[in-house]
């Protein structure tokens, strides 16, 4: 399992090993040894799964304290375009976001901190995506940001005419606009 950092304090790629034959593939999708060897501190306790169609683009969603949540983003079918945006104050990337196209073929994974806005986009005619969380879901705290917010710029790879975005998204807080309590802890 190889993990590679990016330029966002926190926010990291995990490229696991495949082993393949004629009867198929094996992979260690998660290993709290090489995670904490690594200098990450993340302890999943929740896993979810979403199924979504082409076009589909979900977020931007992201919890408060105190149940501010870690996310190991794998996809088991298909491809997406990933997306996490820095909200923790003070952080050298603060506003700015990183995109990344994960797929069930590479099996490559991305680790999302507690502090970032989380979203996606199906590339593929079907995705179902695995969110591996450190924290329980918790609906007093769920928050997000207007994933159509232009002053983002973020091209989620769909053309206009085929998006497919949930209302209650849609009606998401511009990023302007977003009180959150996150801070920076470099």
């Amino acid at each position: 399992m190889k993990i590679l950092k990016t330029e966002f304090p926190g926010l990291v790629i995990i490229e696991p090993v495949i082993f393949q034959d004629a009867r198929g593939y094996f992979f260690e999708s998660y290993n709290n040894r090489k995670f904490q060897e690594a200098g990450i501190d993340y302890t999943p306790v929740q896993d979810n799964e979403s199924s979504s169609k082409r076009g589909v683009i979900r977020g931007l969603h992201y919890q408060e304290e105190p149940f501010a949540q870690a996310k190991l983003i794998r996809v088991i079918e298909g491809q997406i375009y990933d997306v996490a945006l820095d909200i923790r104050k003070d952080s050298p990337t603060y506003g700015k976001w990183y995109g990344l196209i994960i797929d069930s073929e590479s099996k490559r994974q991305f680790l999302i901190p507690k502090g970032f806005a989380h979203g996606f986009s199906v590339l593929s005619e079907k995705a179902i995506v695995h969110y591996k969380c450190d924290n329980f879901y918790s609906q007093e705290h769920e928050a997000g940001i207007n994933v159509k917010d232009a002053s983002l710029k973020i091209d989620w790879m769909i053309d206009d005419d085929k998006e497919n975005i949930s209302p209650k998204d849609l009606s998401q807080p511009l990023f302007k606009d977003i009180s959150t309590c996150f801070n920076f802890r470099g």
